[in-house]
Formats: structure tokens, C-alpha cells, sequence
């Protein structure tokens, strides 16, 4: 278990902004990204949701971070560990536009960012478990357009990393 991190999209819902408005926006899918080297999309996109419901997605993946397989993973783990300064030590998560079938000609758009700290996991020792975060405009960051429930199980992977550390 020590050498995994598991990530679980699991619903979204959407506040009132341009989002909602926007007709062209009809489907919508969640892209998780480690960094540089990781990008896992919910498989299906689903149906924008409306007046304060939410939609389901209930995807789970595993980012493994084992030493012999997975290492520049767990180097990038260490970094965040290590380095306090460092920018980019989230998850972060897209909700993204996915064209109706019948408009291939539009584009995937990002709608939405939203955002989980690693290093936070590890200052507080505690996963996050079906928590809602904050989806940020694209277009604005200030803008808060949802809200996304995900878990992230990473304390044991960052617990492991930070041994190894101390052990270097």
C-alpha cells in the first residue's frame, strides 16, 4: 500500500457562471495530471449537470510510485517533500469540454481547474477522502465554477518517500 497513490474522481457539480450558460458546452470529462508525467482521464464523459445536481463519475486509478518501476515518480514525490518552493506540488485536476458528436469540428476546452496539494497530505498526515474541492474558472482563477468530490489516498506512498528520504 506504501507504494501507491489512488485517486478517485468521483462527482461533480457545477455553480452558476458561464459554464451553465454556455450551450456548447454539453459533456464534460475530469483529466487527473501528476506533474509531468501522468495524465488519466475519466473514461466517460457525461451530460452537464443543471440547477445543482451533480454527475457521477466514480473513477478510480492508481498512480504507482514504487521505487523499481516507477522511479522518476517517486523522485518527483521526493522533490515535493524536499523543496518547499516548489510550484507544482498538486494534483491538478480539468474538468474538460467534451465536443457533442455531432460538432467535431470544436475542440476539447478546458473549463476548470481544481487542485489537491501532496505536500498538504503530508503536513497534515491526512488523506483526502471524498472531499468536495473548488473547480476554478479557466478563464478566471478567482472564479469558483464547482465543486469536485475526489479522494486522494498518498500519506502511506509520501510517508514511504519520506523515509527513504531520511535515509539518503
Amino acid at each position: 500500500e506504501a507504494e501507491k497513490i489512488r485517486i478517485k474522481i468521483t462527482s461533480l457539480g457545477l455553480t452558476e457562471s458561464r459554464i451553465t450558460e454556455d450551450e456548447t458546452i454539453q459533456q464534460l470529462f475530469v483529466e487527473c495530471r501528476l506533474n509531468n508525467f501522468l495524465a488519466e482521464e475519466t473514461p466517460l464523459s457525461l451530460p452537464k449537470p443543471t440547477g445543482g445536481q451533480r454527475i457521477h463519475y466514480n473513477y478510480s486509478t492508481v498512480i504507482n510510485v514504487d521505487k523499481e518501476d516507477n522511479h522518476a515518480e517517486r523522485e518527483y514525490l521526493k522533490s515535493i517533500l524536499l523543496k518547499p518552493d516548489l510550484p507544482a506540488d498538486s494534483l491538478k485536476f480539468t474538468v474538460v469540454s467534451d465536443p457533442p458528436e455531432d460538432e467535431q469540428d470544436l475542440e476539447c476546452e478546458d473549463i476548470g481547474f481544481a487542485y489537491v496539494s501532496l505536500k498538504e497530505i503530508f503536513q497534515k498526515q491526512r488523506d483526502i477522502i471524498e472531499q468536495d474541492i473548488d473547480v476554478f474558472d479557466s478563464q478566471d482563477a478567482s472564479a469558483v465554477i464547482g465543486k469536485l468530490t475526489v479522494t486522494v489516498e498518498a500519506l502511506n506512498a509520501l510517508r514511504s518517500v519520506h523515509e527513504e528520504c531520511k535515509n539518503d
